[in-house]
C-alpha cells in the first residue's frame, strides 16, 4: 500500500471510531469513553497486520460489531468494549491475561467466553453444531453479553458474505438460520433476528429470494396505497379522540413470507398478511395501557376482528420483554391485515429489545437496570429446574429443526429426529443393538417398541440374542437409518426362504409341462402383479401361492403371449421396443463434484428428487451418498451441521430413467371431473399412474395423483395442463 492509501485507511478508522461513540444507543459517561478509547486502540494495534477477505482492514470488522452492539442493541460501554477487542486473543499476540490487567475481570471474561465459542466450531470431532451451542450455553454462560456480541458479530459477518467462497457461504448462512437466528429472536432482538433471517436465504436460496425480493418491490406501490386506504378510514375517529399517533405498514421480511409459502404450499400472491399495519401512539406511562384498548376499539369499530387472532402482550408482556396489542381485521378490500398497536416507548423494546427500558435512566440506575436485563435474560437461557436436555429444547424454541435429546443409561445424550421411537434408539447407537432389540424401558418402565419418545427421556433397550427384525418394525421405525437396516435384514431372510421356493417351483412348473427360464418367471411376475422374481419365490415358498393358482397361469398363459405379441404390433414404429434393464444398466444418472465423477447413491426419501431438480449429494456414514433436494425441509441442517460432507451434484442425462412425482390438485367438485384427469393423464405421453387417491367433501374436491415420469418438465407440462380442467383452483407437487 502506498503512503496515501495508509493515510486515507487510518482516516477512515478514526472516522468509525467517531462514529461509535456518536450513534452509542446509550448516554456514555466520560468514564465509558475512556474505555472504548483505549480497547480501540489496543484493536488497531492488534490487527495492524491483518485484512479481511474483501481486502480492508480487519479492525473495521470489530469496529462495526462494536457499531451493532452499542446502536442496535443499546448495551454497556463494557460491551462496546469487549466487542472491539471480542477477536484480539484468538488472532493476535495479545493473551487473557493482558486483557483481564488491562481492562478488568468482566471484559476479560467476555472476550474469553468469545474466544471459546469460535474455537469450539473448529473441532471437527463434535459435527452437531446444536451439540456445540448446548455446551457452550452451560458452559460460558457466566456473562449473557457473550452470546448477544456473538450475535453482533454473526450479524456483520452475514453483511459482508458475499467476500467469501460459495461453499463457504452456504455453511455460514445454514448455521445462521439453524442457530443465531432463533437465539436472536429469544433474546429479544427482533430486528436482528429478521436481518439475519433474510440474509441467511438469500446465500442457502438465492434464487427464491431474488424472486421475493423483486415481487415485493413490484408490490411496493399498492401496499403503500393500501395503508393510504386504512389510515384515511381510522383518521377522523383517531383524530376525535385526540390522540398522537403513527399508521405506518411493515413489508413481513423475505424469510417469513417464504416460511408461508411453504407452510400453506401458497404462491407469494395467495400470502394474504405480506405486510402489518402498525399504529404507534404516543403516551405516558400511566395511560398507555388505556390507550392501546381505546386504539383498538377504534380499529375494531371500523374493521370487523378476527376473534381468534387476538394477542395481548399489554398485560403479559413476552419473556423478552415484547408489549404490543396485535389484532387480524379484515381490512378494506375484503383483505385480513395484522394490525399491530404499540406505544413508542414499546416500539423501541420491539426493535432494540430490553435494553430499551433504560435508555434515559442515568448512572448507577442505569447500570443496576441493565443488570437485572442480563439477569433476567441468564434466567432464561439457564433455568436451573431444566435438566440440560429440556434446556436446549427451552433455548431451541425457535430452531427450525424438529429434534429430541435423549439419555442413555450411562447418562450420553442423543440426538434423534422428533417422532422417533426406541427401536431408532438402539440402531443410532449400533446396528448390533438394534438388530438384536427384544423391548425398551424408557425412564425405567417398559414401553412399546412403537412409543414416541420425548426429550429428556432415558432409554434403556432390552436384547436378545435370538431375536430379529420382523416386519411390523418397520411401523415402527421412523429413522431412515433404522428402516434401512431392518429393510435389508427383512430381505436377507427374504432371499433365504426363497432359494427353497425357486426349487419348489421348478418341480410344481415341469409337473404342469411348462420349462422354468427367465420369460416364464416375467409372466408368472406379471400374472401375480409382484414386482420381482424374488417376491415370486417367497410367495411359493410360503404357500400363498398354491397349486391351484399355478394351474390357472398355465391355462390362461397362451391368451397373455397372443394378447402380449398383439400389443407389440399395434406398437407405433416410431417408437422401438425399449430393453429397460440395459437401458438402466447404461444409464449414467448424476455426476458428483468438480471433476463430475459417477458414483454410486441414493436418493433421499425426505424431498424424493427427480431429475432437473436442484439437488446436491450428502456423504453418510452408512449408506453411502444421498441425493436431496437443494430445499429439501433437512438441507439447511445438513449443510449448517455437516458442510464437509455436502458434494455438488448435477443430472447430466435424464432421458431413460423413471421416477415416481406426486402431484395434488384442489378444487371445486364437478361432474366428470375425475375422468376429465384421469383421461388427461393417461393420454400425456410417457406418463404412467401408480397410485390415485379424490376426496371430496362439501362441495370441493382434493385428489392426489403419484405419476411415474422421466424428469420434472414431464411433471410442469403435466401440472400445466391439469391447471387448465374446469373446476380445478390448485395443482401443486408434493
Amino acid at each position: 500500500m502506498t503512503d496515501v492509501e495508509i493515510e486515507k485507511e487510518n482516516a477512515a478508522i478514526a472516522k468509525a471510531y467517531k462514529e461509535l461513540l456518536k450513534i452509542s444507543y446509550r448516554i456514555l459517561s466520560e468514564d465509558d469513553k475512556k474505555l472504548i478509547r483505549s480497547a480501540f486502540d489496543i484493536a488497531v494495534d492488534a490487527h495492524k497486520d491483518q485484512r479481511r477477505k474483501s481486502g480492508e482492514a480487519y479492525v473495521f470488522h470489530p469496529i462495526a460489531v462494536a457499531k451493532i452492539v452499542a446502536a442496535e442493541i443499546g448495551l454497556d460501554a463494557t460491551s462496546i468494549a469487549a466487542a472491539l477487542l471480542h477477536d484480539v486473543v484468538e488472532d493476535t499476540s495479545y493473551s487473557l491475561d493482558d486483557i483481564e490487567q488491562m481492562f478488568g475481570e468482566t471484559v476479560a471474561k467476555i472476550v474469553d467466553g468469545l474466544t471459546k465459542i469460535s474455537s469450539l466450531k473448529k473441532d471437527m470431532d463434535i459435527s452437531l453444531q446444536a451439540e456445540n451451542f448446548r455446551k457452550m450455553l452451560l458452559t460460558l454462560n457466566d456473562d449473557v453479553r457473550v452470546i448477544i456480541i456473538k450475535i453482533a458479530d454473526r450479524l456483520h459477518n452475514m453483511q459482508t458474505l458475499e467476500h467469501m467462497r460459495e461453499d463457504k457461504q452456504v455453511k455460514i448462512a445454514s448455521e445462521t438460520l439453524y442457530i443465531y437466528a432463533p437465539l436472536a429472536h429469544r433474546i429479544g432482538l427482533y430486528n436482528i433476528k429478521t436481518e439475519l433471517e433474510d440474509l441467511g436465504l438469500k446465500y442457502t436460496q438465492p434464487e427464491v429470494y431474488n424472486d421475493i425480493l423483486t415481487k415485493m418491490k413490484e408490490s411496493k406501490e399498492e401496499q403503500d396505497a393500501y395503508i393510504k386506504e386504512f389510515n384515511n378510514e381510522l383518521k377522523s375517529s383517531l383524530d376525535k379522540e385526540g390522540l398522537n399517533y403513527d399508521i405506518k405498514g411493515r413489508p413481513k421480511s423475505i424469510f417469513s413470507i417464504r416460511r408461508k409459502m411453504a407452510k400453506q404450499g401458497v404462491s407469494f400472491e395467495e400470502v394474504y398478511d405480506k405486510f402489518a399495519v402498525r399504529i404507534i401512539y404516543k403516551s405516558d406511562l400511566e395511560n398507555e395501557k388505556f390507550l392501546a384498548w381505546k386504539i383498538y376499539s377504534i380499529v375494531t369499530d371500523h374493521f370487523r376482528p378476527n376473534p381468534t387472532r387476538l394477542r395481548d402482550w399489554i398485560s403479559s408482556p413476552k419473556t423478552t420483554g415484547y408489549e404490543a396489542l396485535h389484532i387480524t381485521v379484515m381490512g378494506p378490500k375484503g383483505r385480513w391485515v395484522e394490525v399491530q398497536i404499540r406505544s413508542e416507548r414499546m416500539n423501541e423494546i420491539a426493535e432494540k429489545g430490553y435494553a430499551a427500558h433504560y435508555k434515559y435512566k442515568e448512572g448507577n440506575e442505569a447500570e443496576d437496570n441493565l443488570d437485572a436485563w442480563i439477569n433476567k435474560l441468564q434466567e432464561a437461557l439457564e433455568n436451573p429446574d431444566m435438566n440440560a436436555v429440556d434446556f436446549v429444547e427451552e433455548f431451541k424454541l425457535n430452531l427450525y429443526s424438529k429434534e429430541i435429546f435423549v439419555f442413555t443409561p450411562k447418562g450420553d445424550l442423543k440426538s434423534l429426529p422428533k417422532g422417533s421411537t426406541p427401536l431408532d434408539f438402539a440402531f443410532s447407537i449400533h446396528t448390533e443393538v438394534g438388530m438384536k432389540t427384544r423391548g425398551a424401558k424408557v425412564n425405567g418402565k417398559l414401553v412399546p417398541l412403537s412409543h414416541e419418545l420425548k426429550s429428556g427421556d432415558q432409554v434403556d433397550i432390552l436384547t436378545a440374542e435370538n431375536a430379529k427384525p420382523n416386519s411390523n418394525w418397520l411401523d415402527y421405525a421412523t429413522t431412515a437409518r433404522a428402516r434401512s437396516k431392518i429393510k435389508s435384514s427383512l430381505n436377507e431372510e427374504k432371499k433365504i426362504i426363497a432359494e427353497d421356493g425357486k426349487e419348489i417351483l421348478r418341480r410344481k412348473l415341469k409337473q404342469l409341462k411348462i420349462t422354468v427360464n427367465e420369460t416364464v418367471i416375467n409372466e408368472l411376475v406379471n400374472h401375480f402383479k409382484l414386482s420381482t422374481s424374488l417376491d415370486l419365490f417367497y410367495r411359493i415358498a410360503i404357500g400363498s401361492i398354491d397349486n391351484t393358482m399355478l394351474k390357472e397361469f398355465a391355462a390362461s398363459r397362451s391368451n397373455a403371449l397372443m394378447t402380449f405379441i398383439k400389443s407389440k404390433i399395434r406398437k407405433p414404429t416410431t417408437s422401438p421396443d425399449i430393453d429397460k434393464d440395459e437401458i438402466i444398466a447404461k444409464y449414467d444418472m448424476l455426476v458428483f463434484g468438480k471433476e463430475e465423477e459417477r458414483l454410486n447413491y441414493k436418493l433421499a426419501n425426505c424431498c424424493n428428487p427427480i431429475p432437473g431438480d436442484s439437488v446436491f449429494g450428502f456423504v453418510t456414514i452408512n449408506e453411502g451418498i444421498k441425493v436431496h433436494k437443494n430445499n429439501c425441509p433437512n438441507a439447511l441442517s445438513l449443510q449448517s451441521n455437516y458442510a464437509y460432507r455436502i458434494m455438488p451434484a448435477k443430472w447430466i442425462d435424464s432421458s431413460q430413467q423413471e421416477f415416481t412425482a406426486v402431484i395434488k390438485m384442489t378444487g371445486i367438485d364437478n361432474l366428470g371431473l375425475v375422468n376429465d384427469i384421469t383421461k388427461l393423464i393417461s393420454d400425456s405421453m410417457h406418463v404412467n399412474m401408480k397410485n390415485v387417491s379424490f376426496d371430496t367433501d362439501g362441495g370441493t374436491f382434493s385428489g392426489k395423483i403419484t405419476v411415474v415420469v422421466k424428469n420434472n418438465n414431464e411433471v410442469k407440462k403435466l401440472m400445466d395442463r391439469l391447471k387448465k380442467i374446469n373446476g380445478i383452483d390448485k395443482v401443486s407437487r408434493v
